[in-house]
């Protein structure tokens, strides 16, 4: 996975559409979608948006966009389990109350 397709998968868990997200984040839907296809590489302060948008550290979508080998000697299984309990964690739309600051 990438951090685009991290994004994606985030944004899906969360019953977010492009442009509600992209709003909530600031950007343009056309960027996000541009993010999402893995066309643009963004900067960490975007990055850290959209992670507050999403309300989500950015540490979580960094992890679930970490390709094959950057997880350095953690076990596969492992990682899979982790990946696994974050993406439970964002199950379901956002907290009524979410605001988003960074």
């Amino acid at each position: 996975m990438n951090i685009g397709q991290a994004i994606q998968l985030a944004r899906s868990k969360r019953k977010l559409s492009q442009a509600a997200l992209a709003k909530r984040a600031g950007i343009s839907v056309s960027y996000l979608s541009l993010l999402e296809r893995g066309r643009r590489d963004p900067p960490l302060s975007t990055l850290q948006r959209i992670a507050a948008a999403l309300v989500m550290p950015v540490e979580i979508l960094f992890f679930l966009g970490a390709e094959e080998g950057e997880l350095g000697h953690l076990n596969r299984d492992l990682a899979g389990q982790l990946a696994i309990t974050a993406l439970e964690l964002l199950n379901g739309p956002l907290p009524d109350q979410a605001e988003v600051s960074v």
